[in-house]
């Protein structure tokens, strides 16, 4: 036992010196370690280098042990670093294998099985394949284990390498198989991270997107497997399959991605959710119901910065492979995205006390946090570099009542960089860490058991040098089991015509509700009540600021770049694609009431009468399933609230109370409407106007406003006055497609009636065949029905490029100085030989121009600072855009020229303005369709 003594064990245990090139191991010390763990001296609870997690002394029972079989995965540590946001990318080593392992028992002693090993075994197999395995996860009733695998690996083309499947172990049989049999199926998609439901049913992410290509043929287009928001890969979203393989269908519909699912004890789903939308990009938690009903932020949207300090600031974190501990507190792995080593620190969250790491859920009000703390209190470092606490690459948390978590742990190792044999391992200790050119050793991942109450750590197993062993995890079965959430059915749980249609309703209890406070503003951004503007009789009801919600939603864009790849000058100044599905009146109080598509991703603006959004930017995605009821009590921002430094979040259900009460009685009308509109207490202006029992009936057309065509939204802007008792003509309004006389970027599902699948597609110019909806503008003449020329004939004096043009069109051969030096002609840009230069004039600086001696345009030029030498120099003189892409309301310096009064008053309808404003809050793109003629890479 000499290794074990005081001065010596954790030099032995933790910070072995070794020549790589001899491949010396401390398999033989850690082996004496092995047997006298339990009996270590105090001093030896040292950590590495005097900074790491203490190895254990003196527990009883032996507190490495576990009496369930346990399983983990053995490969080589692979060359390149992983990046979690990435699923997909193939292993390049020729060397690189993967094998999953049992132990019976989490036991240095006991005797471990290659379990995949009979996979080179079976029929036409060979000794020499290779896989890649990743993802386990145990059944609640501890029997079966399921993985994600793919191989055998090889020297493949990119289409032909093999698919991540998954595949389950059964303990008791010894059985080990793929859970898909049928090969055609298992390859329609990439499958990874399984978890298993309470009810026998696996849930996996996976590229399969099942649903959301249906949505595509319905669309009209073909299937294919859209790619994230990164473009880097396609898309893993939340499936569920029974435990034969059958029955797939996909659950989440998030455009970046969803992985590492587990199943709480309440039965819910937690997931870790790539929110990748323009403005956010994180991994945070959210929680759904197995059937995808129900989705919401769980955990973690604006607590990333919660890392390592780095110069007094902290670093970011994405938290990842969560798991449920014994307390209902949640064991996260916590780390960023790249380049520290596969691992980062385990963070102990109470997540059913906080949403975030300082706010609190409203059964916790008052509470400050931090919801998170670090389950060691050594020096776990989370971003690149050495970490004097070594690195977790995952953890198991035991649910035996002792709070121990089996963890792949690699103690923290550096190269002697600045020894004469710069691959000699050597500790990381206060010395070593101060030297110059501090380079961190390969890591040494192996089984610990790991104990967060005495900071303590025991070996399972011998690492190896090379090797990584990862995702431990025990066969223990959960006690009690989780509980069961049947998926919802229609008509019980479910509005079955919502199912039939495909559409799923939004209901807002008010727009002006933000965190639980009334914001109603009116349009001039003064601050006022829900009462004062949601009351006819009030001079605030015309004047309030929010009219209209408008439904967005992300263009699919194919992985395959086989099937399109389209250059990146056709996404625009914001590098993203959107359609808008349709639109709805917000009512009086602020309340929405509509549907919406079932399974499409979505995003909600708030709009004013004309149509410009005034909410901030809705940056989360949200979906509804088939008939769901997606209901919440108003909006939220992200901006802190006064005399704080902390945004706060509003995607969890019991944050915030409403604020907004509705009708005060059931029967009577709200205050200074019309009595044909009957609320039940309690209710919204939109819900008294969605019952049975409430009537609305346009006098013109006899049409019925209210019931069930009130949730009917449209595609045109269009507000309709019903709740004056005597409204004016002028009170009602809409701005539609119909009065364009250019194309209309509407498909036919939009007209007459909304369906679904309508979808309004925008692009700024015509190419071939495919029209434009923005550039043909401005040869509209203008004012378009003409002017009398005196003698009784219509004339068109002009287009917008009559004056915005170089070209006197008086004299074609006389050049002319372009309007406020915009050019809005057909010429193709000198920044991108892809765009129109009107289309980049109008969204990106340009600079002034001016008549020369000779009458030629020329940019102007001003003196500027002399150069590196002295001399005096010329510079243009730049001009802002007229345009702000993503803020049509913002874009003061084109619309406020069209308003009465404006230099431009009477060129352009309302319904062109109207569709210059949508364009632009959606982002401006020059075209939003991948397909060709869109141009390709």
């Amino acid at each position: 036992m000499h290794a074990c003594r005081v001065v010596t064990c954790v030099e032995d245990a933790v910070n072995r010196s070794i020549e790589i090139a001899k491949r010396v191991t401390l398999a033989g010390r850690l082996a004496g370690l092995l047997l006298c763990a339990v009996t270590l001296l105090p001093a030896c609870t040292q950590g590495p280098g005097g900074g790491g997690i203490g190895l254990g002394s003196g527990q009883d029972p032996d507190p490495a042990t576990v009496d369930f079989p346990v399983f983990y995965i053995r490969h080589q540590v692979p060359m390149d670093q992983d990046d979690v946001t990435r699923q997909r990318p193939f292993v390049e080593d020729d060397e690189y294998d993967a094998s999953l392992w049992k132990r019976d028992r989490a036991s240095p002693g006991s005797p471990e099985t290659n379990l995949t090993a009979r996979l080179k075994t079976a029929q036409g197999a060979k000794a020499t394949d290779r896989y890649d395995i990743k993802d386990l996860a145990v059944s609640p009733d501890g029997l079966k284990v399921a993985f994600a695998m793919r191989g055998p690996l090889g020297n493949f083309d990119e289409d032909e390498k093999p698919t991540w499947n998954i595949w389950e172990y059964d303990i008791k049989t010894d059985d080990l198989h793929r859970v898909i049999t049928s090969d055609i199926v298992s390859e329609d998609g990439q499958d990874v991270s399984p978890a298993y439901l309470p009810d026998g049913r696996i849930l996996f992410s996976s590229t399969r997107q099942r649903q959301a290509k249906a949505i595509l043929l319905d669309e009209g287009k073909a299937q294919f497997e859209a790619a994230n928001e990164s473009r880097r890969e396609s898309a893993f979203v939340l499936h569920v399959m029974n435990g034969d393989g059958t029955g797939i269908h996909q659950i989440t519909f998030n455009p970046s991605g969803d992985l590492y699912s587990t199943v709480l004890q309440n039965g819910r789903v937690l997931f870790t959710r790539w929110d990748n939308a323009p403005g956010r990009n994180g991994l945070h938690l959210y929680t759904t119901n197995p059937d995808g009903t129900d989705t919401q932020l769980h955990y973690g949207a604006v607590s990333h910065l919660t890392g390592t300090m780095v110069a007094g600031v902290p670093t970011p974190i994405e938290f990842m492979r969560t798991r449920e501990m014994s307390d209902g507190r949640l064991m996260v792995l916590t780390r960023q995205r790249t380049d520290v080593d596969f691992g980062g620190n385990l963070t102990i969250i109470d997540a059913k006390a906080y949403v975030e790491n300082t706010q609190p859920v409203l059964a916790n009000a008052g509470g400050t946090g931090p919801a998170q703390t670090a389950a060691t209190l050594n020096d776990v470092v989370t971003v690149p570099g050495p970490s004097p606490g070594g690195r977790f690459e995952s953890g198991w948390p035991l649910w035996d009542g002792s709070g121990r978590i089996l963890v792949s742990w690699s103690q923290c190792r550096l190269l002697d960089v600045n020894g004469p044999d710069p691959t000699r391992i050597i500790p990381c200790d206060d010395k070593h860490l101060k030297e110059p050119n501090v380079t961190t050793a390969p890591p040494l991942y192996s089984i610990w058991m790991f104990t967060p109450s005495s900071n303590t750590i025991l070996p399972v197993m011998a690492p190896v040098e090379g090797v990584m062993v990862t995702e431990a995890i025990a066969a223990q079965p959960r006690t009690p089991l989780p509980a069961v959430i049947l998926d919802k059915q229609a008509p019980v749980d479910l509005d079955a015509d919502l199912v039939a249609e495909g559409a799923g309703l939004l209901d807002i209890r008010s727009v002006y509700d933000v965190m639980g406070v009334d914001q109603a503003k009116t349009n001039n951004g003064a601050l006022t009540t829900i009462a004062n503007v949601s009351n006819p009789t009030n001079p605030q009801y015309a004047q309030r600021q929010a009219r209209f919600v408008r439904i967005e939603k992300p263009v699919s864009i194919p992985d395959d770049n086989d099937i399109a790849d389209p250059d990146n000058s056709a996404f625009g100044p914001t590098g993203v694609m959107r359609e808008i599905v349709g639109y709805a009146p917000v009512e009086p109080d602020g309340s929405v009431r509509m549907k919406v598509p079932a399974n499409v991703a979505f995003q909600i603006s708030v709009l004013d009468a004309d149509g410009r959004r005034v909410s901030p930017l809705h940056r989360a995605w949200l979906n509804v399933r088939p008939g769901e009821i997606l209901s919440c009590n108003g909006c939220h921002t992200r901006q802190p609230p006064a005399g704080t430094t902390q945004p706060l979040v509003h995607g969890r259900k019991g944050l915030f109370n409403s604020a907004y009460a509705g009708a005060t009685a059931t029967g009577g009308a709200f205050p200074g409407t019309v009595n044909t509109i009957s609320p039940e207490s309690g209710d919204t202006m939109a819900r008294a106007r969605n019952r049975g029992g409430s009537s609305c009936i346009d006098p013109t057309t006899m049409i019925e406003r209210c019931g069930r065509n009130s949730i009917v939204p449209s595609a045109n802007v269009i507000y309709d006055e019903i709740w004056k008792p005597a409204p004016a003509p002028t009170d009602s309004f809409a701005y539609t497609y119909q009065l364009l006389t250019t194309a209309s970027p509407a498909n036919v599902n939009c007209f007459p009636v909304w369906s679904p699948t309508c979808r309004i597609t925008i692009h700024y110019a015509t190419i071939g065949t495919r029209p434009g909806q923005i550039h043909p503008l401005w040869s509209v003449p203008r004012p378009a029905a003409g002017v009398d020329d005196g003698t009784g004939n219509l004339i068109y004096p002009q287009t917008c490029t009559y004056c915005h043009s170089r070209v006197n069109p008086m004299d074609p051969a006389m050049p002319q100085l372009p309007a406020a030096s915009l050019e809005l002609t057909d010429e193709v840009s000198d920044e991108d030989a892809l765009q129109l230069r009107a289309y980049r004039e109008l969204l990106f600086p340009r600079n002034e121009l001016e008549l020369d001696a000779m009458g030629a345009v020329q940019v102007r030029l001003v003196p500027g600072p002399p150069d590196a030498n002295g001399v005096a120099t010329q510079v243009p003189v730049p001009l802002a855009p007229s345009m702000a892409a993503l803020n049509a309301r913002g874009s003061t310096a084109f619309f406020n020229r069209f308003r009465p009064g404006g230099t431009h008053a009477g060129y352009l309808t309302t319904a062109e303005l109207r569709l210059l404003s949508e364009w632009l809050d959606i982002g401006a793109q020059y075209y939003n369709d991948p397909f060709p003629p869109t141009p390709q890479n």
